[in-house]
């Protein structure tokens, strides 16, 4: 079934171009993961190339966007309805849902944050920003939860906020690449409190107030991935594991932000391997550094 205005053949093209862009983007899964069991690596999987190939629509597909998505969502919402979906990368999702009992409602979510990429490419202020990573980003935490079994809503609620603290992460290593893209995730009412302009981003390098400014999402940033940083306290086996996995990933790419000290534009905020795994032993040895925070505020 297509969705409307789209076609069973523009499904059919998504469905061949899925699995080698989930090939393509397979060697970011996160390091952590790679120590799990087959079994379990293999649903995590699973989540995460779906979660790929929507991105990859949205970014990069050819002709209309907006339509490949739709298509690919109404593929996707043949799991749930007891059909057989098109795509290859649908398919391997199958079981997984099947044996985990994931909601259809996240995967979605995600369709449709890619929808908004279609059409809005600024933002106003950091509520707004939020609210497009609880589309964006939320999701894919749930979705691991779901994994594993995990529906303790305090849980839950630590998990958007570490997901979140990620897209945060991920625009603020990428303000160059989606710059050329025509997008822009800083939030304009900040970029006015420090002075910057979008031209400021055509630069070969970060001016001294987008330094300042990306000195200071980045630090929000951390906060908030630090406040969801107890969710590891609730969690037991593989299940803590990965997501130790996430927040060290988490954590070194901020690392890689304040080693470049702001200049998103002449240098290239790469994460190092090493401060991952330094952050991974150090989740996983100090649990008492990692307070349950869902009770408190979000960090500003």
């Amino acid at each position: 079934m297509a969705a409307p205005g789209s076609s069973a053949s523009s499904a059919a093209t998504g469905a061949e171009e899925a699995d080698l862009r989930a090939q393509r983007h397979a060697e970011n899964f996160p390091v952590a993961l790679r120590l799990l069991p087959r079994s379990v690596r293999a649903d995590l999987v699973a989540v995460y190339n779906v979660a790929r190939v929507i991105d990859d629509l949205g970014d990069e597909a050819e002709g209309d966007r907006a339509a490949r998505l739709r298509a690919f969502g109404a593929d996707l919402a043949t799991i749930w309805a007891g059909g057989q979906p098109s795509a290859p990368v649908l398919r391997q999702l199958a079981p997984t849902v099947a044996a985990k009992r994931l909601d259809q409602e996240p995967f979605q979510r995600l369709i449709e944050a890619n929808l908004v990429d279609q059409r809005v490419h600024r933002y106003a202020n950091y509520a707004d920003l939020r609210g497009y990573c609880a589309l964006s980003a939320h999701p894919v935490g749930r979705l691991v939860l779901g994994v594993f079994e995990v529906t303790d809503p305090v849980a839950v609620e630590l998990s958007d906020r570490v997901c979140a603290a990620l897209q945060l992460v991920e625009h603020w290593q990428d303000v160059a690449e989606d710059r050329r893209a025509g997008r822009i995730y800083l939030p304009g009412e900040d970029m006015a409190r420090f002075g910057v302009t979008e031209g400021d981003l055509d630069a070969a390098t970060a001016s001294a107030p987008l330094r300042r400014l990306m000195a200071f999402q980045t630090d929000r940033a951390a906060a908030l991935l630090d406040s969801g940083a107890g969710l590891i306290g609730l969690l037991r086996g593989w299940a803590r594991l990965a997501v130790a996995g996430y927040l060290a990933g988490g954590r070194a790419a901020v690392d890689a932000l304040r080693r470049v000290d702001g200049d998103v534009l002449g240098q290239v905020p790469r994460t190092r391997r090493r401060d991952v795994l330094r952050h991974l032993v150090r989740l996983l040895t100090r649990p008492g550094q990692h307070r349950n925070t869902a009770r408190g505020g979000h960090p500003r």
